[in-house]
């Protein structure tokens, strides 16, 4: 009997845990408002390794700048490393953020295996371009 009381609490809270953000909420003005579901797409995880930044050259020069301010580390866990700490970061679809640490806001958008454009909160691309140059392992 204590067993089965335990299995029916346990399923209890995990039944209240997932529905909580679904549940309708009443808002400030008394009308009841929906909770937004996440959207963009399947949660994913960048390849392991040191991510090198840099900005586009010139014809008379280099073909790229490194901005070594920009750079990272990608390890487990969804987190990395720069030179200012640590943080973590969520992927969904293509589309990464920063989500704490000293990057932690910043947007960028996955444009290959191992390469992240840096957008603006509108979407918009910039020129700063974030290369995995080697595995973790290595």
């Amino acid at each position: 009997m204590r067993t089965l009381f335990i299995i029916l609490l346990a399923v209890t809270g995990a039944v209240v845990a997932t529905a909580g953000p679904v549940l309708s909420k009443q808002g400030h003005s008394g009308q009841f408002e929906h909770a937004s579901l996440p959207t963009g797409g399947m949660l994913r995880t960048m390849p392991h390794g040191e991510y090198e930044c840099t900005l586009p050259g010139d014809a008379g020069g280099a073909a790229y700048k490194v901005v070594n301010a920009e750079g990272f580390r990608i390890s487990t866990a969804s987190r990395y490393r720069n030179s200012a700490g640590t943080g973590t970061y969520i992927l969904r679809g293509n589309k990464l953020t920063f989500t704490a640490g000293p990057k932690n806001g910043e947007l960028f958008e996955r444009v290959g295996e191992n390469q992240l454009l840096k957008t603006d909160a509108k979407g918009e691309r910039s020129e700063l371009l974030c290369t995995r140059l080697a595995d973790r392992r290595q």
